[in-house]
């Protein structure tokens, strides 16, 4: 069978995209989409192995695990050992299971299409059968973690750093099953500050009409009423809790509403 090394390393860069944000949704982990397309340019690389003879299990298993490391650290960053840890550990795992099922439709079928060698793999069918089968295992995993998510938290006090540029604001957080809100666009959690609070973040007066660059408004619902509030999203947002000993970057949007005191948020944001 002949392998195109254009092909290939197009494939693994679109599998290595969907396994990252497959992680960060599993981990609930904040990366930015540039990171994700850096650390799987990167990481379609090492499918090059698959042009060379059988390595061997434990060579094979040294390089791939290297190779998970240096990945999830070029994708999410460097937010302390147990950070990388467990999204290395996710990340590895998603592609041992991704590797897993197309060896078993390759030990099963013996596809002509398929060439598979050192874990790394080569199909040379359409596209469109690609991009259909990865978004079905892509819904599939949002919908575990949507199931993952209902288990209830123990809620708390906790400190929230908000950095915008250079400015770091520190608010006391209420983690509250209560608050459901996420955006519609990319589904990410809003947590949600005092509107006194929005000068002190983002250095401006508060205006709805007149917000920000970055701002936009997303509608809102209360129990005792329905309407707009102002999000953006940060350039960091990290949960602190003393009292537990953790601190851990979290993927959320911030918006400002009529709540008094603590900034709310879901405890889900804070599931590894």
């Amino acid at each position: 069978m002949t392998i195109y090394a254009d092909v290939l390393i197009i494939l693994n860069i679109y599998v290595n995209f969907f396994l990252l944000r497959t992680t960060a949704g599993i981990t609930h982990s904040p990366m930015k989409t540039i990171r994700c397309i850096a650390a799987s340019v990167y990481g379609s690389i090492y499918s090059l192995l698959i042009i060379f003879p059988d390595i061997g299990i434990l060579l094979n298993f040294l390089i791939k695990g290297c190779a998970a490391v240096t990945i999830v650290m070029l994708a999410f960053g460097i937010h302390g050992l147990k950070r990388i840890f467990i999204n290395t550990v996710t990340y590895f795992t998603s592609n041992f299971l991704l590797a897993g099922a197309v060896y078993g439709v390759y030990a099963w079928f013996e596809p002509e299409f398929m060439h598979f060698c050192n874990t790394y793999f080569y199909i040379d069918f359409s596209l469109v059968i690609l991009v259909v089968t990865t978004c079905v295992m892509y819904i599939g995993v949002c919908l575990f973690r949507r199931f993952a998510d209902r288990v209830p938290e123990n809620c708390g006090l906790y400190r929230i750093l908000i950095r915008s540029g250079r400015k770091v604001t520190v608010v006391d957080g209420l983690a509250d099953t209560g608050n459901s809100l996420t955006d519609f666009f990319t589904g990410c959690p809003v947590i949600i500050c005092s509107e006194r609070r929005f000068e002190e973040i983002t250095g401006k007066k508060y205006d709805m009409e007149r917000l920000p660059k970055g701002f936009r408004l997303l509608p809102c619902s209360t129990v005792s009423e329905d309407g707009l509030i102002a999000v953006f999203r940060p350039d960091e947002i990290v949960i602190e809790n003393a009292a537990e000993g953790y601190r851990k970057p979290v993927e959320a949007l911030v918006g400002f509403g009529r709540n008094k005191g603590e900034a709310v948020f879901n405890p889900k944001i804070l599931k590894n």
